[in-house]
């Protein structure tokens, strides 16, 4: 029996080019979905009020909307919300009285994105290598984009709790003297190098940068390696093998961690337009490769997120979870 809610649930994930917006009908029930320019809105509320419309046109009974939840890309700290990559600033309570909401929820985009992990159908994952995950364990999360978000989730009675995480700042450690020069001649840039420095969009520029010299955008990079023509493709293959190496070893370390016997797994925009370049890589290798502790990892298994929108799952089930608590 599929179940309805009494009302729609409107539902956002904002970045700061695109805000994706969708109306939920009920648990797992995603309808009307539609991604919007951000730059085309002077305001976050004009934003709502564009989809609203448009969703009204299509038949939804949009005047019932009393409940909404927002994934942003962006601390969410306190009552004011002011976009670091996007002009937009609003007051959540601001927002939740002139939208005429019962309920509005807004939560940073990695937090949503960890908590839709629990709730992901095979179909919305591929797995990558062996392991088997155990039900009811904590769960890891590492996403290399613009920057390296690192979370996960951990059980918490019959739900889940998000761990908010800075890990992606954690100091970069080598594994082999290749990677040991790269450290080397970010040390001379940098100073102190994170994790993120390598496991970014900026990141496989600059071990293309040390390994090779040449200074090349993060998609020429991957789109000549994907291309496989030629010497500048083959370097940049190799750029990318040892971005997906680099990963396979911070993502073990975030399931040491985590203790994440519930699984890890890969988001982010940059690991999904890979392929093969990262499901034939040595990620999984590395993620193993633990010494004494490489067997515990190989119990681990690893997932690469294919869902196109998994925070809007995530920001669901929170927003689920919000009201319950309130009723």
């Amino acid at each position: 029996m599929i179940t309805t809610f009494d009302e729609l649930r409107l539902l956002a994930d904002i970045g700061g080019t695109n805000a994706r917006f969708a109306l939920q009908t009920g648990p797992g029930q995603f309808e009307c979905i539609e991604v919007l320019s951000c730059a085309q809105h002077a305001t976050i509320g004009d934003a709502m009020s564009a989809y609203l419309a448009l969703a009204g046109q299509r038949g939804y009974a949009v005047q019932s909307v009393r409940h909404a939840a927002i994934a942003i890309a962006n601390p969410v700290e306190s009552d004011v919300v002011s976009m670091t990559n996007h002009h937009w600033s609003f007051s959540i309570s601001g927002l939740r009285t002139e939208r005429n909401l019962a309920t509005l929820l807004v939560v940073n985009d990695f937090t949503a994105l960890a908590m839709s992990l629990p709730y992901l159908q095979p179909s919305q994952r591929e797995r990558i290598g062996g392991g088997e995950e155990l039900h009811g364990r904590a769960i890891g999360l590492i996403g290399p984009g613009t920057g390296l978000g690192v979370g996960g989730v951990i059980p918490a009675g019959t739900g889940w709790v998000p761990l908010a995480s800075e890990g992606g700042h954690a100091t970069f450690a080598p594994n082999n003297r290749e990677e040991a020069r790269i450290l080397d001649f970010l040390w001379n840039e940098f100073g102190h190098v994170s994790a993120e420095r390598l496991l970014s969009g900026m990141g496989l520029e600059l071990i293309h940068r040390a390994r090779t010299g040449e200074r090349l955008a993060a998609p020429d990079i991957t789109g000549r390696a994907l291309d496989g023509q030629g010497a500048e493709s083959a370097a940049c293959e190799a750029t990318v093998k040892m971005f997906c190496a680099i990963l396979g070893s911070v993502a073990g370390n975030v399931a040491l961690t985590l203790g994440a016997t519930g699984g890890m797994y890969i988001g982010g925009g940059i690991v999904p337009r890979l392929g093969k370049l990262f499901s034939e890589s040595q990620f999984r290798q590395r993620f193993e490769d633990k010494g004494r502790l490489s067997s515990y990892l190989a119990r681990i298994p690893t997932y690469l997120i294919t869902e196109q929108y998994p925070a809007l799952i995530g920001v669901a089930a929170m927003l689920s979870a919000k009201i319950a608590a309130e009723q």
